[in-house]
């Protein structure tokens, strides 16, 4: 059946966001404008709620779509998640004010959940309270997904922001494989003695060294080496300022005289 079998009001509203991105009743009238296409505000208002329960549908169809047409086979999947705010102020169960990407920490929001494919199709998704830790999600949903889609052998792809040292646990116990980039500010002491003797300083030159959490691999830039010791020093000057002159700075952060 694919996904003719859903309302055409919602196959349109999909269309149109990827020609040219808007609210929802805004893309009611691109339709029109653009392609003639006519739905009543009505229409839209009848059959939002019936949207929820075509979540698990659309992901079906989607799955079987991409495995037909992109040679999907759950080798690589990429997770991420987003913030998407709200024009009002009062919050309810789902619209909760939270951690906002887009700096509206005022307004209530959702946190959205993507995961798609090395080719950038996306092939689940998952919505949570806008007050939601974003590294809490990751598991349940995928979880999930290998649950629904009887997964054997799958590989996540994260940033930083995602991956805890619990969420590490819980992946390795589930056999589940991740490449998930880290902040060398997180690691010890020790670890980062190690890299700073081993590394080549060299542009595209890396090492791995095992860990408690995997292998990490680290890289040598000289532009970010560059970048990096020209924000430090920057720091330095200004805390040197800061000591020298305390009247002139209100917040003193970090900085003991």
């Amino acid at each position: 059946m694919g996904l003719n079998s859903l309302p055409a009001l919602l196959n349109d509203l999909a269309a149109i966001r990827v020609f040219e991105p808007a609210s929802k009743l805004r893309s009611l009238a691109l339709l029109e404008q653009y392609f003639g296409i006519t739905h009543s505000r009505k229409a839209f208002y009848r059959i939002a709620p019936e949207c929820f329960s075509l979540k698990g549908i659309v992901e079906e169809n989607v799955d079987h779509f991409a495995k037909e047409h992109y040679s999907f086979d759950y080798d690589l999947l990429f997770y991420d998640v987003t913030t998407l705010y709200f024009e009002t102020f009062e919050e309810d169960e789902l619209r909760k004010n939270g951690f906002s990407k887009d700096n509206k920490s005022q307004q209530p929001q959702i946190l959205a959940a993507l995961m798609v494919t090395k080719d950038g199709f996306p092939v689940a998704y998952e919505v949570f309270p806008g007050n939601t830790f974003e590294g809490h999600t990751i598991r349940p949903v995928i979880k999930d997904f290998i649950t629904r889609n009887g997964v054997k052998t799958l590989t996540v792809i994260a940033d930083a922001a995602i991956i805890s040292t619990e969420n590490i646990k819980q992946l390795t116990q589930n056999n589940i494989n991740y490449i998930v980039g880290t902040r060398l500010g997180n690691i010890t002491e020790a670890l980062l003695e190690t890299i700073d003797k081993s590394i080549c300083r060299k542009d595209g030159k890396s090492i791995r060294i095992k860990t408690n959490n995997g292998e990490l691999i680290c890289s040598y830039s000289s532009v970010r080496y560059r970048k990096d010791k020209y924000e430090m020093k920057k720091q330095i000057v200004k805390a040197k300022e800061t000591i020298a002159k305390p009247s002139k700075n209100k917040k003193l952060k970090f900085i003991k005289t």
